[in-house]
């Protein structure tokens, strides 16, 4: 049945956000696929060490995630 699978630095949720995200994302998929497949929906966060994310040839680190996250900083 559906997967649905999220990307996230490492260090950035609690394990109760991501229990929030998982919840939210599969009622978000529910209210437009039915609640039949969102029962049968998995839903899966996979969180990415520090360093070994980029993007635009820059190198993203828990710290740049939650600077991002909490406003702090600007995604360059």
């Amino acid at each position: 049945m559906p997967a649905i699978d999220i990307q996230v630095m490492d260090g950035v949720f609690t394990a109760e956000e991501k229990a929030e995200i998982i919840v939210a994302v599969t009622r978000a998929f529910g209210g437009v696929a039915g609640d039949r497949l969102a029962a049968n929906t998995s839903v899966r966060i996979h969180e990415i060490p520090s360093g070994a994310w980029g993007y635009g040839g820059t190198v993203l680190t828990t710290e740049d995630a939650k600077a991002i996250r909490f406003g702090s900083a600007s995604a360059d």
